[in-house]
């Protein structure tokens, strides 16, 4: 199975169509997301699969990834934009989302499989990747049949975030153990 690129690795150059939340599509390369701030670059199957449902709103509805300044969610997965674009409208979703139907983005950060060696797929997975474009920090479903079925937990994921770029301010969020999704 893909282990997914190693921490301190540098992103891979890839650019793809990006779908944000007011639903316009431009194809945008990866390097400029990341140009003035860090992203964490989110890896789900698909739009409207349940997990995937589940996995997006904890996002959306876990306050802290839409008030940090330091780093915005940035999502990849197989559907088409029109799809992307039902997806955030239906969530409510302030996240832009890649549409990467060949999988080259899924490829280059090396969390490509075969769900039972049959269905190509992109592993579950997080990269927080600073503005120097330096993987700082990694997630990876490891759910033993298919790990596209595990969701990332949002409190393990700020705190490692917090850790990768340097702290918390808790005057800020007003946050001591809060929230945790």
């Amino acid at each position: 199975m893909a282990d997914g690129l190693p921490v301190g690795s540098e992103a891979p150059a890839v650019s793809a169509p990006l779908v944000t939340a007011d639903g316009a599509v431009e194809t945008v390369p990866l390097e400029s997301l990341y140009e003035e701030r860090a992203i964490l670059l989110t890896f789900y199957t698909n739009d409207f699969t349940p997990d995937c449902i589940e996995e997006w709103c904890s996002f959306r509805d876990y306050e802290w990834f839409a008030t940090d300044d330091r780093v915005d969610v940035v999502g990849v997965s197989k559907s088409r934009p029109s799809t992307h674009k039902r997806f955030i409208n239906r969530l409510d979703l302030s996240f832009p989302l890649y549409s990467d139907r060949d999988l080259a983005i899924a490829d280059a950060f090396d969390v490509t499989y075969r769900v039972f060696k049959l269905l190509p797929r992109a592993r579950r997975s997080c990269f927080l990747i600073d503005t120097d474009g330096r993987i700082r920090y990694k997630w990876l479903a490891e759910h033993r049949i298919d790990p596209t079925r595990d969701t990332p937990n949002m409190h393990d994921l700020r705190m490692a975030i917090e850790e990768a770029l340097g702290g918390v301010d808790q005057e800020q969020f007003g946050l001591d153990g809060i929230g945790r999704g």
